[in-house]
């Protein structure tokens, strides 16, 4: 389904995309860091594959994981928040050496976002990244030039996927939320949009936890973002 259909017709006027998975592929970067800050607590690596599986609810939900070996770390074995704030800790020192080292930009996405520059969109980022994260890494990728605001996981008091960032980054762009569209690769995402009001786009290649993003509600799902021109 081309993008158009969604907006009668035309182009939104503005088009949010979340950034690992969805823009970036990270994992290699994400599970370095991880892997480093789970040697430093003398326990064995989780490696890319298990940690693409829990990437998406920002960087202290990602530690509570690699902590537990789970996505759904509730169910298992409680970690003091001394324990957890020094892993935190040891996390963020391994992924700021880490960041955007083994990253690569999705096939598709440079062609898509030139598409919606050229139809006058006003394009932003709206991730749970940490905002120490989120610039450096586009600008690493070459990407940070499209982008006219960006919100990260910490820039307010809430994030994906609660609404709020939708609104602000919308607000920030001067878009509209009756014209605006998200980009996501994840549940996550996907309730966010439905959050916020907006329809959502979701990439079949991302981050979901492990499960297919198909079932959940999207507006269109995609193997590459060249199949929304």
């Amino acid at each position: 389904m081309k993008l158009t259909a969604l907006f009668q017709g035309q182009w939104p006027a503005t088009i949010l995309f979340d950034l690992d998975g969805t823009l970036v592929d990270s994992a290699p970067d994400l599970a370095a860091g991880i892997d480093g800050m789970l040697r430093e607590l003398g326990r064995p690596a989780a490696g890319a594959d298990r940690v693409r599986q829990w990437v998406g609810n920002g960087a202290g939900v990602l530690v509570r994981r690699a902590l537990a070996g789970r996505a759904d770390y509730e169910q298992g074995a409680s970690v003091t928040e001394r324990d957890f704030n020094r892993a935190l800790d040891l996390f963020y020192t391994a992924y700021t050496t880490e960041n955007g080292k083994n990253a690569a930009v999705y096939s598709g996405v440079e062609a898509f976002l030139q598409a919606a520059k050229a139809q006058g969109c006003g394009l932003g980022i709206v991730t749970n990244k940490p905002h120490a994260f989120t610039g450096p890494l586009l600008e690493l990728m070459g990407l940070a030039h499209w982008f006219g605001h960006s919100v990260s996981g910490d820039s307010l008091a809430t994030r994906k996927p609660d609404a709020a960032p939708i609104h602000h980054a919308i607000a920030q762009l001067g878009g509209e939320q009756g014209t605006a569209l998200m980009v996501g690769d994840s549940a996550t995402d996907i309730r966010a949009a439905q959050n916020a009001g907006i329809p959502v786009v979701a990439v079949r290649y991302g981050y979901n936890y492990g499960v297919p993003v198909d079932e959940l509600g999207a507006d269109i799902v995609v193997d590459s973002l060249t199949e929304l021109l």
